[in-house]
């Protein structure tokens, strides 16, 4: 029986197609307009057609013409539109931001291919952009395709990733009733300070502390790795010490070598600022004289996680597209460094023989645009489900949303 079949657009360096490829899909397209995540893909998909360019550029019936394949044959079609003009966090976030009309590319791929089932997956601010219509523009096209709709925001530590995430994620089918949404698989809990965030999550009770096992940890994840001073380490070095934990030893399968793991450098001035951090510790534990200029006009209850330096028996903050403590906690629960390209890349879920190309400020740019790849594993398992006909095995909360 040959596996089932996507297609990734807008894929970046690969998380979703990692995620679906270890749940035993075969992706036959993707697209990406990012060179560096390109590369990074072709490396390590190299049986894909991984086409580097802009997505309004392709022409999608001669694109299936080439790939040969019927409209309705592709399994899943798979994408994540630029999200950085639905973000919360964008300094200027409007209606008509051009990133924010790539999904009509996304829909011009759905309306050619008629895929089976579909996954779109982006930030949940963007249930709130213009009062929500970007999304409603999405799923009302989607259904008059002749896709059946869910939309549930989804935390990645649930689904054993060491890093607190959440993103909004559509699944569709036009063949049976969209794919449900994956339960949680580990126990652990978050703030969904976001529009959807009461009625889209699943929201977890006290009892379940028991039943499920806890989240995987910084520590878990990270822990295992070659100690390394500011400045140190190499693209590719001998892993020092054995697996500490199951996470640990998930990562490393298939790697006989660290990848990836050079620390930066870093001035003076945060070298001192890390003496008065101590994990969980922020900008707010530093000297007044010693905060960048900024900080110092800041009351204590903003920027919480700025110059942050991780817990190690805690989840990670969203890994960002820079190493950059300025942003958010950077710092090194035990060593006075920032993290590394593989340090955040284990906070994103992908194993260790996953390689990042480019420039080092290209690969973190990469590693933190990616789905965490566990999370992703866990949406494949449920398309699969879905595909053979088989119905979710109860529920942790309200349905979600479901448009027909």
């Amino acid at each position: 029986m040959s596996k089932p079949t996507t297609i990734d657009l807008f894929c970046g360096a690969g998380g979703i197609t990692e995620g679906f490829r270890q749940a035993g899909f075969d992706c036959v397209f993707a697209n990406d307009f990012n060179g560096d995540a390109m590369q990074t893909f072709r490396l390590n998909h190299p049986g894909v057609q991984a086409v580097h360019g802009a997505i309004e550029d392709i022409d999608v019936s001669k694109l299936r013409s080439q790939l040969g394949v019927e409209a309705g044959e592709i399994d899943c079609l798979a994408g994540g539109p630029p999200c950085q003009g639905f973000s919360i966090n964008a300094p200027d976030r409007f209606v008509e931001d051009p990133r924010n009309s790539l999904f009509r590319h996304y829909l011009r791929f759905v309306e050619e291919f008629r895929p089976k089932t579909l996954l779109f997956e982006n930030v949940p601010g963007m249930l709130s952009l213009g009062d929500g219509l970007v999304v409603r523009q999405v799923i009302n096209q989607l259904i008059a395709a002749g896709y059946d709709v869910s939309q549930r925001i989804l935390f990645a530590p649930h689904y054993g990733v060491p890093q607190e995430r959440w993103r909004l994620i559509i699944l569709g089918s036009r063949v049976g009733a969209a794919p449900a949404h994956p339960l949680p698989r580990y126990y652990a809990k978050g703030r969904a300070n976001f529009s959807g965030g009461r009625v889209l999550t699943f929201q977890l009770m006290a009892s379940q502390m028991e039943e499920l096992p806890a989240h995987v940890t910084v520590s878990d994840a990270i822990g295992d790795l070659p100690p390394l001073a500011a400045g140190e380490g190499a693209e590719v070095m001998p892993y020092t010490a054995q697996p500490h934990s199951e996470y640990a030893i998930t990562m490393r399968r298939g790697s006989d070598n660290v990848r990836n793991h050079v620390a930066p450098r870093i001035a003076a001035v945060n070298l001192e600022r890390l003496r008065y951090l101590q994990p969980g510790g922020s900008w707010r534990d530093i000297p007044f004289d010693l905060l960048p200029a900024g900080m110092k006009r800041a009351r204590p209850s903003d920027h919480t996680r700025r110059y942050g330096r991780l817990r190690p028996e805690g989840l990670s903050g969203t890994v960002m597209t820079k190493m950059d403590p300025h942003w958010g906690p950077a710092f090194h629960y035990q060593q006075d460094r920032t993290l590394t390209v593989r340090e955040a890349a284990r906070l994103q879920a992908f194993p260790d023989k996953y390689i990042f190309t480019g420039a080092k400020a290209a690969q973190y740019e990469q590693v933190g645009n990616a789905v965490p790849v566990l999370m992703a594993r866990a949406i494949a398992d449920a398309v699969i489900e879905s595909l053979a006909g088989r119905l979710p095995q109860g529920q942790l909360c309200e349905p979600a949303a479901i448009y027909r």
